[in-house]
């Protein structure tokens, strides 16, 4: 749920598909074996609902069982916290379940793995959400459509999302003070972007690094890439939706809606991407950026409180682990991406999809209706661990402690720039995000690599999408 925790957007090794689970489409060879902690119980009649252990931790698992044992005593449930190091770990150790026979009815599943779950091994929630539309109302008048529809595939809804996190731009004050400089404007520019790094350097020491990110698929170079008006992946809309967008929100809402995105021709040597990869590599050559660097940015945290970095960009989630580092809400702020060509910045989201296997489909229902509720929300997302998907959490009194004060940033991200969107991730993400890891680090590693680099991605990229999930 947070990359404080853990890599939200690690690696997902799910290698070859295997005979033994055919019917749903195939489990990787050679994964991690599970512990005894990660596997469900064992035909007990209980709801099995499996969420990411790091992210999860015994107080939420008790949020949640209480909640909704009050809400529904007949229903028995179980939550799983899957001990994982990232999202790759989890995600292959629930299909590891599946081909055991032990699959849980309900999986956390972020941005990453929506359309992986949904085309082969997930069921639409469509049925449901009209049946109960009435009391899906409010919630729907509270979640922002681009939200939705990032969890929709072609024409159908999987999960409610219920958190969210887009890549916005952190900024340590006390660097911004030793520099002599202002916190930006809302639509600052690319050009004022690079100049804030060269002020920052001028006065940090030989220790501090002015911008500082991490090679991943969220918040790595996409942001980059969507503020320059392009994408790794060809980018559009699946036909339909029209049964969800006209029930429940409003004709300027579900302007340009659909059922889902779709990612198909890769487009690495487009020239806006290496445009983007060029840029990338002007700032490392001045020494006003890292190199590319793999993981989740857990040590990220403490070099930036510390005042070693000046600039980062990160989502919600990271005003909760700041405030866990140490620092005041008002040793820090966040900013909005700067503008290229365009100011579209990217998220991810998160909510339970629902697995063809389960036997109690109805009461895993009940379950994603109650997980999205506010009240339950409210209780679960008491720090600010994540951005909640429900834009009226999201108010002065959550960020009073433990925020920065212009906290409004997070959700004004969907509401300001409607075409903001979510991370390419389509259901061959796994292949993907690894090709995407492996050449960008190699078109950052040197002078005059980037455009080699770019054609051997296009290249990888073009194989990994011919392949069949």
């Amino acid at each position: 749920m947070t990359d404080s925790l853990i890599s939200r957007r690690g690696l997902m090794r799910y290698g070859a598909y295997g005979a033994a689970a055919a019917a749903l489409g195939g489990v990787a060879a050679g994964w991690d074996r599970l512990t005894g902690a990660d596997i469900p119980g064992r035909n007990d009649g209980s709801l099995v609902v499996a969420t990411l252990g790091p992210a999860y931790g015994p107080e939420a698992v008790r949020t949640l069982t209480e909640g909704f044992r009050k809400q529904h005593p007949d229903i028995k449930l179980r939550i799983n916290a899957v001990q994982a190091v990232d999202w790759s770990d989890f995600f292959a150790k629930i299909l590891t379940q599946i081909a055991a026979g032990t699959a849980p009815d309900l999986v956390y599943v972020a941005t990453e793995g929506v359309q992986l779950f949904a085309q082969r091994l997930g069921v639409p929630l469509d049925r449901w959400v009209k049946r109960d539309a009435e009391e899906l109302r409010e919630y729907f008048a509270d979640v922002h459509p681009s939200l939705v529809e990032s969890m929709m595939y072609e024409g159908s809804l999987y999960q409610l999302p219920v958190e969210f996190n887009a890549a916005d731009m952190y900024l340590n004050n006390q660097v911004l003070k030793r520099a002599g400089a202002s916190f930006p404007a809302p639509d600052w520019t690319r050009d004022d972007f690079t100049a804030l790094l060269r002020d920052m350097k001028k006065s940090g020491g030989s220790r501090f690094t002015p911008y500082f990110w991490t090679n991943r698929l969220w918040g790595g170079v996409v942001p980059w890439l969507f503020a320059n008006g392009t994408n790794l992946l060809a980018e559009s809309k699946a036909p339909g939706g029209a049964w969800l967008w006209d029930s429940f929100y409003p004709a300027a809402d579900r302007r340009g809606r659909g059922g889902g995105f779709r990612w198909t021709t890769p487009q690495a040597t487009d020239a806006r991407v290496e445009e983007a990869y060029d840029y990338l590599a002007s700032l490392i050559q001045e020494d006003l950026c890292t190199r590319p660097e793999g993981g989740n940015g857990q040590n990220l945290v403490g070099v930036f409180s510390t005042g070693r970095v000046g600039v980062t960009p990160a989502g919600g989630f990271w005003a909760g682990g700041l405030s866990l580092a140490g620092m005041k809400a008002t040793d820090y702020d966040v900013q909005y991406f700067p503008r290229w060509r365009t100011q579209r910045m990217q998220f991810g989201a998160a909510g339970y999809a629902l697995l063809r296997t389960s036997k109690k489909q109805d009461e895993a229902w009940e379950f994603i209706k109650y997980a999205a509720r506010r009240d339950t929300l409210m209780r679960l997302f008491r720090t600010n661990q994540t951005t909640p998907a429900r834009r009226s959490m999201l108010g002065p009194d959550r960020y009073r402690e433990t925020g920065p004060d212009h906290w409004q940033v997070f959700y004004d991200t969907l509401d300001k720039f409607p075409d903001t969107g979510p991370i390419p991730a389509p259901p061959q993400v796994a292949e993907v995000e690894q090709v995407l890891l492996k050449h960008t680090g190699t078109a950052l590693a040197s002078r005059g690599a980037v455009r080699p680099a770019l054609r051997r991605m296009q290249g990888d990229l073009e194989k990994a999408m011919e392949r069949a999930v």
